[in-house]
């Protein structure tokens, strides 16, 4: 299947780039000084070197523009026709002959003045010759740019041209102007053709791909033509004339019967006659657009008759009917753009048809036969008359007979799904197949959480047996508590009973209390002791409460007090030692000493802090020499460590203060200026 690209034909530049970009490429690429001291060979071979590239670039060049356009006589017949159309095939050969006159003319010029190269007995003389041969080269050039900028136009618009492949399989639209060719291709393609109410909008072939039966399609829209002599059509009319003779498509001719497009039936009908004689040999669909604004029954007896007669000479386009009407289905159609009726029906059947003839074709063809002289059915023949039916093995009849049983005798749970009522409505029990000591227990509920507990954590073979040891536990402890209240009850007076009953019933509010702090532990929140508005964690509730027991609350207070983590700034005091070893120096000199309690209270705090190398029973030093060693081992292995640690990928650190291959041995100058 042959593929025309043509855009990816090289630009052609203007007569002055063209020898600006030789003359360019020839300076740089060759040699530039010479000596008049050298000899004359060497003048000779450096001159004719650069003769000989200028006409190879000039060559290599114009060669690349004739063979990229396209030959009219090779190419499909459709593209030679439609680019005679639209740039008059003769101008166009006379260009590129143009080109391949001057590509000759320059090897003949540089082949005559590299022969006089040879003979130059010169510096002056060799670049003499050299100059005229450059410019002579030039001025072909200069006198065949008319065809380069005509060329250059051609390939400009080869490259707007649409990608039409001329042998695949192919839908031609064609009619009058705004009858609806391209509303049709933009509902069954994904092209997107400009629509406008007004004649000639389609100026080109449009091109568009649709699928059916697994199988692409491409969908050319025409441009309008008009009912006139073949002479007087333009080059618009031209194109879509060139496609319909060209093309071996599935035609289909619109016809607008609501005459809003501004031609009349008759108008249609007469282009229609003039043009069938490009419809031979291809299947041909008569569509009736707009029937939306004009419905086809409503038509006038006229009209009509029209219609029908059009109808019939589409139906003598059948492949292989010797020009007699056999199927009268998908030859005529209605359909509206505008409400899509009919659209999917209209390229179904054209599809069809196409791939119907295509497949005659092929069948007629001679290369049907060759594929099918490669293939040999063989059809089994009988050798008597006897009858040899297939022997089956009875294991097998006896297993096929055992599963058929057990398959009626076993019930599915999809047979009882549809018994009971289908899906949804019956629900499968998972519990029918438990191994169970009473068959009774398989459908009773067992809660899996039971108080926030996994109830099978809690499952003992032995439950009822300890649940039974547990009741009588209690009710022994149950009898023992009310003989202890009898007794209390009796040996008690009234003012101890009530006192009684008061701590009982503060005891059981705490319990309560207590219980209700852990539930909630979790999601409350710890709040400090200074945001306490209820006051409930004070030294001086405290105090009362040991006041009114008849206790001394002031060495609690103190103790309290002395462990409070809030109360910072607390000077350190003298130790107990320090302040024993003074008192007998204070005995001497009349002064108020502190209470021994005051000094311990004091002394507390200083007593926790230890020197780094006190030796704690249970570190494993045998004293505080080996402490104080260790000590410095490891603050000493964690220096580099730490130094480590501090480096991150910001730090701006120069590892070594003075690399070696900077500061030793001889240095150049600017060695060491880098950093």
């Amino acid at each position: 299947m042959v593929q025309y690209n043509f855009k990816k034909i090289t630009v052609v530049p203007t007569g002055k780039d063209f020898i600006d970009i030789i003359l360019s490429r020839t300076q740089r690429q060759t040699p530039t000084v010479v000596h008049k001291g050298y000899a004359i060979s060497r003048l000779r071979q450096f001159y004719m070197r650069k003769v000989k590239y200028t006409q190879q670039n000039f060559h290599e060049k114009l060669s690349t523009i004739i063979d990229e356009f396209p030959r009219l006589d090779d190419i499909h017949p459709f593209y030679g026709d439609l680019l005679h159309v639209l740039y008059n095939k003769d101008h166009y050969k006379l260009a590129l002959g143009q080109i391949n006159t001057a590509r000759n003319l320059i090897g003949k010029i540089s082949k005559d003045y590299v022969k006089l190269l040879k003979y130059g007995d010169s510096l002056y003389r060799c670049k003499t010759l050299k100059v005229a041969a450059l410019g002579r080269m030039c001025t072909v050039i200069k006198r065949v740019s008319p065809s380069l900028a005509y060329l250059e136009q051609v390939r400009q618009h080869m490259a707007r041209l649409p990608s039409i492949d001329p042998n695949t399989r192919t839908i031609l639209i064609c009619g009058y102007p705004n009858v609806g060719k391209s509303s049709f291709i933009n509902k069954i393609t994904r092209a997107d053709v400009d629509v406008q109410p007004y004649a000639f909008t389609t100026k080109s072939l449009f091109v568009g791909h649709t699928d059916f039966k697994y199988l692409r399609y491409q969908v050319i829209d025409t441009p309008g033509i008009l009912d006139r002599p073949f002479e007087d059509r333009n080059i618009i009319e031209m194109c879509s004339i060139t496609a319909l003779a060209h093309l071996r498509a599935a035609i289909l001719f619109f016809l607008d019967i609501s005459g809003s497009c501004g031609y009349s039936i008759a108008q249609q009908a007469a282009l229609f006659h003039s043009i069938k004689s490009l419809f031979m040999n291809k299947p041909l669909i008569i569509v009736c657009n707009k029937t939306d604004l004009q419905p086809f029954e409503n038509l006038s007896e006229e009209d009509m008759k029209l219609v029908m007669e059009m109808k019939e000479e589409a139906m003598k386009t059948v492949i292989g009917q010797g020009g007699e009407a056999t199927d009268e289905e998908g030859v005529l159609l209605k359909m509206s753009t505008l409400t899509e009726d009919g659209v999917i029906a209209v390229k179904n059947a054209a599809c069809e048809r196409l791939l119907n003839q295509r497949v005659e074709l092929k069948m007629k063809s001679k290369k049907i036969n060759d594929c099918l002289n490669r293939f040999h059915v063989a059809m089994p023949k009988p050798r008597d008359d006897k009858e040899r039916p297939a022997c089956i093995p009875e294991a097998v009849l006896e297993a096929r007979a055992k599963e058929a049983a057990e398959k009626e005798k076993r019930k599915l749970e999809k047979d009882l799904e549809n018994e009971n009522g289908g899906a949804g409505v019956y629900s499968a029990s998972l519990k029918k197949h438990y191994i169970l000591a009473n068959e009774e227990w398989k459908e009773d509920i067992m809660p899996e959480i039971f108080d926030g507990h996994n109830v099978f954590d809690f499952v003992d073979p032995d439950i009822l047996q300890r649940l039974e040891e547990l009741e009588q536990e209690e009710g022994l402890r149950q009898e023992e508590e009310a003989d202890d209240e009898d007794m209390d009850g009796e040996e008690l007076t009234p003012e101890e009973r009530e006192a009684l009953a008061e701590i009982r019933r503060k005891k059981s509010l705490l319990i309560q209390q207590h219980r209700i702090k852990k539930s909630t532990a979790e999601s409350r929140p710890t709040v400090p002791r200074k945001f306490d508005k209820d006051k409930k964690f004070t030294t001086e509730r405290m105090g009362r409460q040991l006041s009114a027991l008849g206790l001394d609350p002031s060495l609690a207070i103190d103790r309290a007090r002395g462990r409070s983590l809030s109360r910072k700034g607390r000077k350190r005091e003298r130790s107990l030692a320090r302040a024993g070893s003074d008192a007998d120096d204070a005995m001497d000199m009349d002064v108020d000493q502190p209470s021994s309690k005051k000094l311990r209270m004091r002394s507390r705090s200083r007593s926790r802090s230890r020197p780094p190398g006190e030796v704690v029973p249970g570190q494993g030093f045998k004293d505080s020499a080996q402490k104080v060693k260790a000590i410095k081992l490891v603050r000493k292995s964690q220096k580099v460590r730490n130094k480590d640690a501090r480096r991150g990928d910001a730090d701006r650190t120069i590892p070594t203060l003075k690399p070696k291959h900077l500061f030793s041995g001889k240095r150049s100058l600017g060695k060491t200026s880098r950093r």
